[in-house]
């Protein structure tokens, strides 16, 4: 299934409470809110999206509990950015600086900033397009890093801030957190 945009403006934006509970109520479906105030519905993904998605987010952890220098997500955890919108990435990574700097509240509902760092990862359903707007409003939004990764084209789209967007083509290569996740590396290959 595609995403679908939902119109609610004849209630209004929803607040971050009410999406909340929106998503509570209904967790088999996944819910983002665009910056006009719009709901995006998305469905379960498939099976290979769900593996690829496992194999991001647990290196990240595993780089991240190595060097405790901040906090990773999943792609359950939605931020709210400067810009209105509630977006939810495949992985994401927090400075410790920067999560420590929120107020327990902030914590605990919608994170009320941009991650330094989002991993967005194309399933079968996803438009390309749609994932480099997106990724567009995570850097407009203070991301200071951002990979799209295509496994049905085997390219991976690095963002990031006040640089050229850079396309890797074919899935040997390896991916460096560079300055932003010191030491971090990800072998393409571990999504084929």
């Amino acid at each position: 299934m595609e995403t679908v945009l939902l119109d609610v403006s004849p209630w209004g934006v929803l607040t971050d409470e009410q999406l909340l509970k929106l998503c509570a109520a209904n967790r088999n479906l996944k819910f983002e809110r665009n910056a006009k105030g719009e709901l995006i519905v998305m469905a379960l993904t498939g099976g290979n999206s769900g593996w690829r998605n496992v194999e991001l987010t647990a290196e990240i952890r595993d780089w991240n509990k190595r060097n405790r220098q901040g906090r990773s997500f999943d792609s359950s955890t939605g931020f709210h950015l400067p810009s209105g919108a509630v977006r939810s990435p495949d992985a994401a990574w927090i400075s410790n600086e920067r999560w420590q700097a929120l107020t327990s509240k902030e914590q605990s509902g919608f994170v009320p900033l941009a991650p330094d760092f989002v991993v967005e990862l194309r399933s079968e359903s996803d438009r390309l397009q749609s994932l480099q707007d997106k990724m567009q409003e995570w850097m407009q939004n203070g991301c200071r890093m951002a990979w799209l990764i295509d496994p049905q084209d085997e390219k991976t789209f690095i963002y990031r801030t006040n640089a050229d967007m850079e396309v890797i083509n074919g899935f040997d290569a390896v991916l460096s957190g560079e300055d932003v996740l010191p030491e971090f590396t990800f072998a393409l290959l571990l999504l084929k």
